[in-house]
């Protein structure tokens, strides 16, 4: 039954009045200090680390990865949850390595770090590319995913859902980063108790089917009945191979793809760039453990369904337009909570998405305002008008989104694969502009304008190529593969990701050496290796998160 009972709007409202309640009083204990840029964008010296490693998974975890992942594992099982995995040891590089640059270097904006790394004109050109990827790519898809599933749980009409999602969101960012940084810890807490439940829910259910008890007989049955969906790393045999090739998942693009996301990405990195090092550090080693989690509550209840589907049970409810439609998994699990936990867990979607749209938001109108209005249009602004400015940026990209979103036919394309690949058009040319301006000095900024255009140009060539071009020739080599949708051989798109991103560093270096030196950046960023030192105690936390990460590997190959 798709609509909810009396003590599940009593459970979702009490999760409503919670956050908000909190979020009013942080607000308010700030109120009586004078409002700055710096403490609404970064909540400057505010955050704990365990608010810091809260609000990057509730930012990170949204209706993509609940509707998304679960759909994933119903298609292709754990294999999916490479990403998230593979995350939590990204996290630990981007701990040790990129944030003591941030820091060191007072870095803000991401923007911020290109115009002092390369120029003006790069800074300049990756502010307006990173507004209109955030919004058209990132701010609608969650938006509207998350409206979709919330209103097939609900009953309620997906314009209302979309109106209600975006209103509480901006409603929380307008208090800005603090706000936002300290109601994702209820957030968070809310995600993972509801997130639980629907797995306990779906592994019972699979127990009950086969006419057993309990959450761990069901775990076991799954084992037997979906072996198949237990493995993490896919031959060119398996027809999910296109999507997640092979050893790439360990050692080649999807380090590209997390390291991008994880260390060069405004929506992400702000929540740690208004913190002292070591706090900065043990937010993202927490968020780490917190990841190691995950695919529990966001790739599990998705092969759960897979098994419960493959003994004849809600046929026609995985259907979409006629087909089966692998998304359509983690709301069809919701719908068979019983009363009460349904609206436990519809407030764990809801926090999830709002969560992410304010992180989202609130990265727009830092970049907006810091990057473009404060450094072309008013540089004599105050502080006053800054905050202002930005909460009126917030506003307005939210207000795009409810317009855009409807039209963009997200739902056709599949969550979670539309935004890994959109985004993957452009993070190798970023990651390479970004990995060189850390850690060589010559790169220069034609360099990084080839790696903004170039790479986005190579990854448009290489995803239409086997439109024009036969690339059997590759099969054998591994890196071409039969796409069972297209019918075409294909090069898988993190393997071409990765290509790309070789192409961009090694055109980037080219291009450095040969500019002349009068032309090469005179304010290089201060970087040494003692900056690189961790304390025992983050040593200690991120060599067993890796080791986790090693017997997980291991035991699932």
């Amino acid at each position: 039954m798709n609509e909810l009972q009396l003590p599940d709007y009593l459970v979702f409202f009490t999760y409503f009045v919670i956050v908000s309640a909190y979020g009013y009083w942080i607000y308010n204990r700030k109120k009586s200090i004078q409002a700055d840029s710096k403490d609404f964008f970064l909540a400057e010296g505010s955050l704990t680390w365990w608010a810091i490693g809260a609000s990057l998974i509730a930012s990170n975890i949204s209706a993509e990865q609940f509707v998304g992942m679960s759909g994933s594992g119903f298609k292709m099982g754990l294999a999916i949850a490479t990403y998230e995995w593979m995350a939590a040891a990204t996290l630990i590089v981007v701990a040790v390595f990129f944030l003591p640059i941030y820091l060191k270097n007072k870095i803000y904006t991401m923007p911020q770090f290109l115009r002092q790394r390369y120029s003006e004109s790069v800074s300049m050109i990756m502010a307006i590319f990173w507004l209109s990827l955030y919004i058209i790519v990132n701010l609608t898809s969650i938006l509207f995913l998350g409206a979709l599933a919330v209103s097939s749980i609900s009953g309620i009409s997906l314009t209302v859902c979309m109106l209600f999602l975006a209103g509480f969101a901006i409603i929380i960012t307008l208090g800005g980063m603090k706000v936002i940084g300290y109601t994702d810890v209820i957030q968070v807490f809310f995600l993972v108790l509801g997130g639980l439940a629907t797995t306990y829910l779906a592994l019972n259910l699979v127990a009950e089917k086969f006419g057993e008890v309990g959450a761990l007989n069901g775990m076991n049955l799954i084992f037997s009945n979906a072996g198949d969906h237990f493995k993490m790393i896919f031959d060119k045999s398996n027809s999910n191979y296109v999507d997640l090739p092979g050893l790439t998942v360990l050692i080649g693009a999807m380090w590209v793809v997390n390291l991008n996301y994880w260390g060069c990405n405004q929506y992400i990195t702000q929540r740690a760039l208004g913190a002292d090092l070591p706090t900065a550090r043990s937010g993202l080693l927490f968020a780490a453990f917190l990841k190691l989690l995950m695919p529990v509550i966001v790739v599990l209840p998705g092969i759960a369904a897979y098994v419960l589907y493959g003994q004849g049970l809600f046929q026609d409810e995985m259907l979409s337009g006629g087909e089966l439609n692998p998304d359509r998994a983690y709301p069809v699990l919701l719908n068979l909570l019983p009363t009460g936990l349904k609206g436990l867990s519809f407030a764990a979607l809801t926090a999830a998405v709002v969560a992410s749209l304010a992180g989202k938001a609130n990265s727009i109108s830092t970049i907006f305002t810091l990057d473009i209005y404060k450094n072309s249009i008013n540089k004599t602004a105050n502080e006053k008008t800054l905050v202002w400015i930005g909460r009126a940026s917030v506003i307005g990209a939210m207000l795009i989104a409810i317009v855009v979103a409807p039209n963009l036919g997200i739902d056709k394309k599949g969550g979670f694969q539309f935004i890994q690949e959109y985004t993957g058009f452009v993070s190798p040319g970023i990651f390479a502009m970004f990995i060189l301006g850390f850690f060589w000095k010559r790169a220069t900024a034609p360099a990084a304008m080839f790696a903004i255009i170039g790479g986005f140009a190579l990854s448009v060539i290489f995803k239409v190529l086997p439109n024009y071009v036969d690339l059997s020739f590759l099969a054998s080599s591994g890196f071409g593969v039969l796409n069972p949708t297209s019918g075409l051989v294909e090069i898988p798109f993190l393997d071409r990701m990765g290509f790309v991103f070789i192409i961009c560093v090694a055109f980037m270096i080219v291009i450095s050496l040969l500019t002349p030196k009068e032309n090469h950046p005179k304010n290089t960023l201060g970087v040494d290796v003692s900056m690189f030192k961790t304390s025992p105690g983050f040593t200690l936390g991120a060599v067993i998160v890796l080791i986790a990460i090693a017997i997980l590997y291991g035991y699932f190959w």
